[in-house]
């Protein structure tokens, strides 16, 4: 695992800053603690950190061909290398090192772009060839690794692993992208279709960039899209079979490396069946731990311990107060964007506690997405099923009139909760979707913008992005549209930007097995009653994994990493969640209606209502932009006061 950087002259032979790339390079030292490699023509330059994984003597980058015409950075793992090595040797190529890098280089010399077809792993790669002056800019399938780039006025193209190597460089301005605001409150990220700074932006995922110097800069290329379409007929014993099978060979790949290894285990079905596969396929006891917090109600790590004795193995824990937002200036910095997962200070702590013994950790990450695991997807079947029986006329009306006069019950027991329901019956399928994965809904956010912000926009709101993916689904299903759209947008934007950055941020390597996309191109032809059935979520791969965990872990309630923001807003956050409504780069920016952040702020705080998410996205947002803009503010109050 690494960072990669450069500096590509798109219109000319202009000598690069060497002491700029440096600076470029140096700002993701925590990606690359191991070494660090620079490489200068006029024209390009590279730059790479290095986390030592494959090929520790003969791994460094930048690495060139023997007869210097090709030259590459990346950043990530290419699974497949040694076949692939195979099939380049057959065609002539000889090697001098061990590395997958060099594999990439001879790719590219045989097989041009289409080298992408050959790649199975996580990736982010920046080659330059000198022959056709090209630079090719390339992003693994599902988004794992990250790439920004930007071209500036000059013809310059600049290009980094984190948006913060493109900070370093002064052409790289510090202008707000409002769309980016409305985008972040809706999702409680920036997804990848856009970037915080305008002018930057990042490599979609499974996408390419071919640049030829003197021509004009194309858009991105897709390479890669999983059909969705149902094409398996078996019976499920022997789908579920397969799956299994599939599964484990995907986790084989993820344990070659030359490091310490080991896999990060919650307690939940998808931690604990990758750690399963681990044990059955290793002669040794694998690493494993698991982060506990000393709230009983939040804390999975009896389940974790289960799951270690039964496979032998090394196990470690670590209890840690739920209080952790002595982390949030520090996450701030790591994440650059704005980001209002909270539950990136648990993955934080836990990779902590990896990195301690091991370089290398495999997650379940990307099972739910697959597999139709979050409970969001049962009810939006469930919906989609009464949008099929009823006019969408009468719907309209029927539940847009319920949506309204229904009360906002959150402190009612969850059958009581029907607003959200039946507002959600009276829209379109995709606009219902997107405000079931929503932070902060289409009314609220309403609410919550200043009328300048809102004319800013010129109309433009969130939902187009859920509306395009859903509809350019290549699926025969309503399912797999919501499971498509997540894979293109909450994946990369949420999940994966999440494990990376509080990974890369202790130098840690995060590995997602269940995300290999052949395991996924196969997933995704299962019909929707493979994936849902009897009111549970990832049936058929619960079904595979009765043989190897306890019901009661297979089929207890899905609980992921829990933050008490609320609480912590009405008691160690107090004061510094007042300081927000009254004085702050968020509120200073003129986006927001000032008196209802500061009702919400009231509301909350008197416990009459909970806006504690939609105040953790401002407090965040305020963090980042004084991160972003080079503001200075007083540190965190923590005392209430």
């Amino acid at each position: 695992m690494c960072g990669i950087t450069g500096i590509f002259d798109s219109s000319g032979h202009r000598p690069i800053d060497a002491a700029l790339l440096r600076a470029m390079n140096d700002s993701q030292q925590h990606r690359g603690p191991d070494g660090d490699g620079l490489w200068t023509v006029p024209g390009i330059g590279l730059g790479h950190r290095r986390l030592a994984i494959i090929d520790l003597a003969g791994g460094t980058q930048p690495m060139h061909t023997a007869d210097g015409h090709i030259s590459v950075v990346f950043n990530g793992e290419i699974y497949n290398f040694q076949e692939t090595r195979a099939l380049l040797e057959d065609c002539g190529y000889s090697f001098s090192t061990h590395s997958d890098t060099e594999v990439i280089l001879h790719a590219w010399a045989e097989w041009g772009e289409a080298c992408l077809h050959h790649f199975r792993g996580m990736f982010s790669i920046a080659l330059y060839d000198s022959r056709t002056e090209t630079l090719f800019l390339a992003r693994d399938r599902l988004g794992v690794k990250p790439l920004h780039y930007a071209i500036l006025p000059n013809g310059m193209v600049l290009f980094g692993s984190e948006l913060k190597s493109l900070m370093a460089h002064p052409g790289i301005g510090r202008e707000i992208d409002l769309a980016a605001i409305e985008e972040y409150f809706a999702l409680g990220y920036v997804p990848d279709s856009r970037c915080i700074l305008r002018g930057v932006k990042k490599l979609p995922a499974g996408h390419s960039l071919t640049i030829r110097r003197n021509q004009p800069i194309p858009a991105p290329k897709p390479y890669w899209t999983p059909d969705f379409h149902t094409r398996h007929t078996g019976s499920d014993s022997d789908l579920a079979s397969e799956l299994m099978a599939r599964v484990r060979e995907a986790v084989a790949l993820r344990m070659i490396a030359d490091v310490p290894l080991g896999a990060f285990l919650s307690g939940g079905v998808d931690s604990s069946a990758v750690v399963a596969a681990m044990a059955e396929l290793s002669s040794s006891p694998v690493n494993t731990c698991s982060i506990g917090f000393d709230h009983e109600a939040l804390d999975e790590t009896a389940y974790a311990q289960r799951v270690a004795n039964r496979y032998g193995t090394r196990h470690s824990t670590r209890v840690v107060a739920a209080d952790d937002f002595h982390l949030i200036d520090r996450l701030a910095a790591a994440y650059d964007e704005p980001f209002a997962d909270a539950s990136a200070l648990p993955m934080y702590r836990v990779c902590e506690l990896a990195r301690e013994t091991v370089t290398v950790a495999l997650s379940g990450d990307g099972a739910d997405e697959v597999l139709a695991g979050y409970r969001r997807y049962r009810l939006y079947m469930g919906e989609e099923q009464v949008r099929g029986m009823i006019p969408g006329w009468v719907r309209r009306g029927l539940f847009g009139w319920l949506g309204q006069v229904y009360p906002k019950l959150d402190w009612a027991p969850r059958p009581l909760r029907g607003k959200a329901t039946f507002q959600a019956l009276a829209m379109s399928t995709a606009d219902a979707y997107f405000n079931a994965v929503a932070v902060v809904r289409d009314d609220v956010r309403e609410k919550l913008f200043s009328p300048s912000f809102r004319t800013a926009l010129q109309g433009y709101r969130a939902n187009e992005l859920y509306r395009a993916a859903m509809t350019a689904a290549p699926t025969d299903n309503a399912l797999a549209r919501a499971q498509y759209a997540d894979i293109k947008i909450w994946l990369p934007g949420d999940i994966l930007t999440k494990v990376d950055r509080a990974s890369m941020a202790v130098s840690l390597e995060a590995r997602e097995p269940l995300l290999d996309h052949k395991l996924i191109e196969w997933a995704a032809g299962l019909a929707p009653r493979h994936k849902i059935r009897d009111g549970q979520g990832k049936w058929l791969f619960k079904q595979g994994l009765r043989d190897k965990l306890p019901e009661d872990i297979l089929f207890r309630p899905k609980m992921g990493f829990v933050v008490p923001i609320a609480q912590w807003f009405r008691g160690p956050l107090a004061g510094a969640l007042q300081q927000l409504g009254q004085k702050s780069l968020a509120l200073s920016t003129g986006w927001f209606d000032a008196g209802f952040v500061r009702t919400c702020i009231d509301e909350h705080q008197r416990g009459l209502r909970d806006h504690s998410r939609m105040l953790w996205q401002l407090f965040m947002l305020d963090r980042a932009l004084a991160h972003l803009l080079g503001e200075t503010q007083s540190q965190l109050t923590t005392d209430g006061k």
